[in-house]
């Protein structure tokens, strides 16, 4: 049974993070996934590894674990067969569950995952000519609760772990047969038998770019998700530039320009209205911090210029924000702002219980019209994973309502197809 004591759910309150970095196991191994190199070292030592121990394994295994994906210490070929069994005794190099994972006929994939401790939560991996996208997760559920998303109607349970925020790219990697082939071994030397780090080779789509627009707003789980992006990035970890990861908030003001300073990624902002009245109601956050403070906040975020944009995000809703004065007052802001930015303009994804309606083609296309005309660019986003409930705004499982043997037959049905 999941462990639903973890976090108190507020209300229009910040919610309270979650101090643990790792989820406990029920077998007592210490999962090292999500940790950094000087984190695992201190875990050797505690374990009783000298320092001089301590710090080699803790280099070797880091590479290992964020190079090359290996979960098995076994196969850690620099590694004393001596040492192996006494670090699978200890610890765990471990992955969230896979659930369920679904495939969209446009290519899109949504794996349904489950933590250690029985809470569910989804990634989508979005791929298209020049890229591949994974939308990340933050926390298990949402405390927003905007009125257009399917997944701010879920309670907010717990923030994830470091480990379990880049457990979802590491499994991406997995599927996609993105890891480096070849031995690779840290203190081996060049052979026959190894390759260098520029030679690295992947089967099937890259994964290029990360967004962290999952379930949660990641900067109620600031820490986490700061220390799992640092990973992300780092040149001996996953080696993902800082100019190809955005972070999108809803609007947690205070937060943002040390995401800027401490993270250094990409910003979108969920914006979705431009006056008080619609904004408080559908971005409920907006009776906490307005939007002329939200504005303020984008211009001061450290490192946007034209060339590092600030996207802002607006869901096309019919009657709702979508008026040519709502496009005019989007441009008004945005100049008087003197930001560097972009809209994505989002058509609806209706949802069962959703109180709204997508926009018409033909007032979206006079919307992006007004906007570009007005130099700031506004493409209009293509849904993907419809079919899946994969698309934006659409994170909120229903695999509550499935039998263990209604997935299993569900698999065995898409392999035989």
């Amino acid at each position: 049974m999941a462990d639903t004591a973890l976090m108190s759910i507020p209300g229009q309150v910040d919610p309270v993070p979650v101090a643990r970095d790792i989820t406990p196991r029920s077998d007592g191994r210490v999962d090292l996934l999500g940790l950094p190199k000087a984190r695992i070292r201190e875990l050797f030592a505690e374990a009783g590894l000298d320092a001089k121990q301590a710090k080699l394994r803790s280099k070797q295994v880091y590479h290992w674990l964020y190079h090359r994906g290996v979960t098995d210490f076994m196969q850690m070929t620099d590694i004393s067969k001596a040492m192996q069994p006494w670090m699978a005794e200890r610890f765990v190099v471990g992955r969230p569950d896979v659930v369920e994972a679904q495939h969209s006929s446009d290519g899109t994939r949504k794996w349904l995952l489950k933590t250690n401790d029985g809470h569910e939560f989804e990634m989508v991996f979005i791929p298209d000519d020049t890229r591949g996208t994974l939308c990340v997760s933050s926390q298990v559920g949402c405390t927003l609760n905007c009125t257009f998303c399917a997944t701010g109607t879920m309670r907010l349970v717990r923030n994830l772990t470091p480990g379990e925020i880049v457990g979802q790219v590491m499994l991406a990697r997995d599927a996609l047969g993105e890891w480096p082939k070849g031995r690779m071994d840290v203190s081996g030397t060049a052979d026959e038998d190894t390759e260098s780090e520029a030679e690295y080779r992947a089967d099937g789509r890259l994964l290029t770019n990360i967004v962290m627009m999952g379930m949660g707003e990641p900067l109620y789980n600031f820490d986490h998700v700061r220390d799992a992006l640092q990973l992300v990035m780092d040149g001996e970890g996953l080696a993902l530039s800082k100019r190809r990861i955005t972070l999108s908030t809803s609007g947690v003001v205070p937060m943002m320009y040390k995401c800027g300073e401490e993270i250094g990624v990409n910003l979108a902002v969920s914006l979705h209205a431009v006056t008080k009245e619609v904004r408080d109601e559908i971005v409920p956050i907006n009776r906490k911090y307005g939007i002329e403070e939200l504005l303020q906040a984008c211009a001061d975020y450290p490192g946007a210029s034209n060339a590092r944009r600030i996207t802002f995000e607006y869901v096309m809703l019919k009657d709702k924000n979508d008026s040519d004065d709502d496009a005019r007052e989007l441009i008004r802001l945005i100049h008087e702002y003197d930001l560097p930015a972009k809209v994505n303009l989002i058509p609806f994804n209706p949802w069962p219980g959703a109180i709204y309606e997508c926009s018409t083609p033909e007032r979206i296309k006079s919307f992006s019209k007004l906007v570009f005309d007005a130099g700031i660019s506004a493409p209009v986003r293509t849904p993907r994973g419809r079919d899946i409930d994969a698309a934006c705004g659409q994170l909120k499982t229903a695999a509550e309502k499935k039998s263990r043997a209604q997935r299993d037959r569900e698999a065995a049905a898409a392999e035989a197809n």
